[in-house]
């Protein structure tokens, strides 16, 4: 009899989730009853505000709801979409560049899905969001890291990109405000990057799901806005998850060429069909509303990242740019390495994680998942209390 393995190589090949991963070892440890602070998630800790919520309870009472709707999104949602877009971005789209996703995330997967072919590379700045380079590889590109460390506020140049730039660089993946750092390109710096892809005919696939968190007078920046002419070669994502404190309803979407979105469709109609139609309709009313909401989570957002910050800079050996973006600190901790720790000497930054939650009982994220070694990331999308005991804990 022929031997099969049982799980397929390409499945096999996924790396775990390393920010699920950290963030669910802590919540089964906290289930357990330790006093277990989490600094894994990236979600805020705030509930969905109550309109929005309100919304979705009178949506899930209408019969229209409980049935299938189309693949590529509700009309009414794609419309808000198109408006909020304007609104908040100045980009113009008709709701024929609109694709409604199950989350960003799967907004993420079928960008790359629908542009990429085998052998394609894509550049990817490091330090990135760890689903990234999975979603490359399932596409059969070839992710091709280009690292901006702290001393450089983790932002790459042009020149970085141009160097590592080949004939088969078809994608530039960009990302700002940044997950992991927090980072946040400048206007003038957007606009080079989205100049310099222009010139050498790449495709540009931008996630702007944190585009509403800004600190320091840090300014939002869109490429197909800043750079016209590479807007029918960029694929804009996000989703409402970060901004209104909805993680768990799953909605995002994706902006792109008529041509790109209608692919995209099909593969969505095969793979998932509609959004849930009453998660649909809640995102309706959180992109309808005002940001009134959203203006008081960053508030205490801006507060707790001055906090950490200053916490983690005190700590010997630990480098923290101030963050101006998102709602993540990213720490360099090459300074601790060859240190000693509870009898255990630091090598790498996935052995101090793996030390600072067993003896701390504190769960951040090492550096690995992001890329490089040689850091740690820490949300500060927690309450006040738990950030103080946790940071002063390390």
């Amino acid at each position: 009899m022929t031997s099969f393995p049982r799980i397929s190589r390409r499945i096999g090949a996924i790396a775990e989730s390393a920010t699920l991963a950290v963030d669910a070892k802590a919540k089964a440890l906290k289930a357990a009853g330790r006093p277990v602070v989490g600094f894994g998630a990236g979600e805020p800790d705030f509930p969905t505000p109550d309109y929005i919520v309100e919304t979705a309870i009178a949506a899930a009472k209408n019969p229209a709801n409980h049935r299938y709707t189309p693949a590529g999104g509700l009309p009414e949602l794609k419309d808000a979409i198109v408006a909020k877009t304007k609104r908040d971005s100045g980009y113009v789209v008709d709701a024929a560049q609109v694709l409604v996703t199950n989350g960003g995330k799967q907004a993420v997967y079928q960008a790359f899905a629908s542009i990429v072919d085998p052998g394609d590379d894509v550049l990817l700045p490091a330090p990135y969001w760890t689903t990234y380079p999975e979603c490359i590889r399932l596409a059969g590109g070839n992710p091709i890291e280009v690292v901006a460390d702290e001393t450089q506020d983790y932002l790459v140049t042009v020149e970085q990109l141009e160097a590592a730039r080949t004939p088969k660089s078809k994608v530039l993946l960009f990302c700002s405000p940044s997950n992991p750092t927090g980072s946040v390109y400048t206007p003038a710096q957007v606009k080079a990057i989205g100049e310099w892809a222009d010139k050498h005919g790449m495709w540009v696939i931008t996630d702007e799901i944190y585009e509403h968190l800004l600190y320091d007078g840090a300014e939002k920046a869109s490429i197909p806005v800043l750079v016209p002419s590479i807007a029918d070669r960029c694929i804009v994502l996000n989703g409402v998850a970060k901004t209104y404190a909805m993680t768990g309803w799953r909605v995002g979407w994706m902006i792109g060429p008529k041509d790109v979105i209608k692919a995209a469709t099909n593969l969505q109609s095969h793979l998932s069909s509609n959004v849930n139609n009453v998660a649909q309709r809640a995102a309706i009313a959180a992109l309808s509303g005002d940001l009134s909401a959203v203006d008081a989570m960053k508030e205490a957002f801006d507060r707790r990242r001055k906090t950490m910050v200053k916490m983690l800079n005190e700590i010997p050996g630990v480098v923290c740019p101030t963050p101006t973006g998102a709602f993540y600190c990213y720490a360099s901790v090459k300074g601790l390495y060859g240190k000693t720790l509870r009898g255990a000497t630091i090598e790498s930054s996935s052995q101090l994680a793996s030390l600072i939650l067993d003896e701390a009982e504190v769960a951040v994220v090492p550096g690995e998942a992001f890329g490089p070694d040689g850091y740690i990331r820490l949300s500060y999308a927690l309450g006040d209390d738990y950030l103080d005991e946790g940071v002063t804990r390390l």
